[in-house]
């Protein structure tokens, strides 16, 4: 009999311990399109944002299963970083992957984009929402079944005219934008990191329209 209790009780502390495990994880998934074509495009800030966590943090990418992926420890948490190389318009199906494979809860998923509708540079955190549009984006809202979740919208400002879309957003940044591109995306890991530390709300008070 104690042999059965200790067998149940011992099973029960585990799985309790593997669930807060995981509420320490986080995956931070940066959207974009694998190539060179694409590389340092507009509609790659995703892939941007991340690299530069990865020089900063001195850490590495490493391919895998529909992505690259980095791992990142600060204070007790877990970053899982991920660059889907499904091609933007298929990015749900690595999100979902990594998030089940990870077993990471869907609250402590975090998605970047671009946002042709904000300023250049400007930042909007938001826990849930239409696709706006964005392929990527409806991809992952398709595959996850949901429109809760949390996503990372990075501003790449809407200047271009008529009919000049698609070639804006996977144009290469202008210059002037390059020369202001290094503090907004240390701005971007500052973000990322309090999602980890501080939770949504906090860093919704504290970054959105920095």
């Amino acid at each position: 009999m104690v042999n059965i209790l200790q067998r149940i009780f011992g099973k029960k502390a585990n799985t309790q311990a593997a669930v807060h495990n995981n509420m320490k994880k986080f995956l931070i998934v940066g959207l974009g399109n694998i190539g060179e074509q694409y590389s340092n495009t507009r509609h790659n800030v995703g892939f941007n944002i991340l690299d530069h966590f990865a020089l900063k943090e001195n850490i590495t990418f490493e391919t895998e299963k529909l992505g690259d992926r980095a791992m990142y420890k600060l204070k007790g948490r877990t970053f899982v970083l991920l660059k889907p190389s499904t091609f933007m318009n298929l990015s749900g199906k690595a999100v979902k992957f990594w998030l089940n494979k990870e077993k990471i809860p869907l609250e402590n998923v975090l998605i970047i984009a671009d946002d042709l509708n904000l300023p250049f540079g400007s930042i909007r955190l938001k826990t849930k929402g239409s696709d706006g549009g964005h392929n990527g984006l409806k991809d992952i809202q398709d595959k996850l079944n949901t429109t809760t979740y949390n996503r990372f919208r990075f501003g790449i400002s809407d200047s271009f005219g008529q009919g000049k879309q698609t070639d804006y957003v996977l144009g290469k940044w202008s210059d002037e934008e390059l020369q202001k591109l290094p503090e907004r995306l240390d701005k971007s890991i500052a973000l990322i990191k309090s999602f980890g530390l501080a939770g949504i709300n906090i860093t919704m008070n504290e970054f959105n329209g920095k």
